[in-house]
């Protein structure tokens, strides 16, 4: 990992004015851009250079990609991964089309749900007063909510297997709730999607991860009323072995 991985300043505020306007036509901005990737790199989410729209298809040239302008360009991008500033300034100058994965199951964990489930859930949330943290729309059918890991315990013994793990090639297995640990990624805002759709912040990365399990019942919830199914918390927690 880059140097400064795992680094969370805390600080409250600083990416604001960046975060003030932030539709589609903000990415267009090279330096917007480069602002808002080092912004959350300096919260210690570790980036990688991702694919990015071509026509209706993907900048890569894999024929018929089944997840366009969404997935890293490098296969090594969980070792790629980096917070360091002074490398992600120079990728982002060098291509300044791509968009840019975090990788997960390290510093941070992302709750994956669909946007209806996700917006209802996020302002149920926030209406009882528990600390959400970074949130972000992406592609205009989901919603992101980051939080910390449970991915990397201290005892590597007690890692939890969990029904909800979602990995890169098994997104569509789980169209409800994802939950995106270790050997997971997602795209991190700005980051445009084909036909116009992009990856924007609701909530900015500044704000504090927090701990997946206080977040996870009204979001299981949420996307439960969503598909018009009753709630099964059985199958929604981790299961430790």
């Amino acid at each position: 990992m880059g140097a400064g991985f795992g680094h969370r300043s805390g600080g409250q505020g600083r990416i604001s004015q960046w975060l003030r306007a932030r539709r589609p036509k903000d990415t267009g901005d090279d330096a917007r851009r480069e602002a808002l990737l080092l912004a959350v790199a300096s919260e210690g989410l570790p980036l990688a250079p991702a694919a990015y729209p071509s026509g209706y298809g993907c900048s890569c040239d894999r024929i018929g990609c089944p997840t366009p302008a969404r997935h890293p360009v490098s296969f090594a991008w969980q070792t790629q991964s980096t917070t360091d500033r002074a490398q992600i300034e120079r990728w982002a100058r060098h291509q300044p089309q791509a968009n840019f994965i975090t990788a997960t199951g390290m510093v941070h964990d992302v709750l994956d749900v669909p946007r209806e489930a996700g917006l209802e859930a996020l302002e149920r949330l926030l209406a009882d007063g528990i600390d959400v943290g970074p949130v972000a729309e992406s592609g205009g059918d989901r919603v992101l909510f980051f939080t910390a890991t449970r991915g990397t315990p201290e005892d590597e013994d007690e890692w939890w297997p969990c029904e909800l793990d979602c990995h890169p090639e098994t997104m569509d297995e789980h169209p409800g709730l994802r939950w995106h640990c270790r050997g997971s990624y997602v795209l991190v805002p700005p980051a445009q999607l084909p036909g116009g759709a992009s990856v924007t912040w609701l909530r900015g990365p500044e704000l504090a991860l927090p701990d997946p399990l206080t977040l996870l019942e009204t979001l299981t919830d949420a996307c439960a009323r969503y598909a018009g199914q009753e709630p099964d918390h059985l199958t929604a927690w981790p299961l430790r072995g």
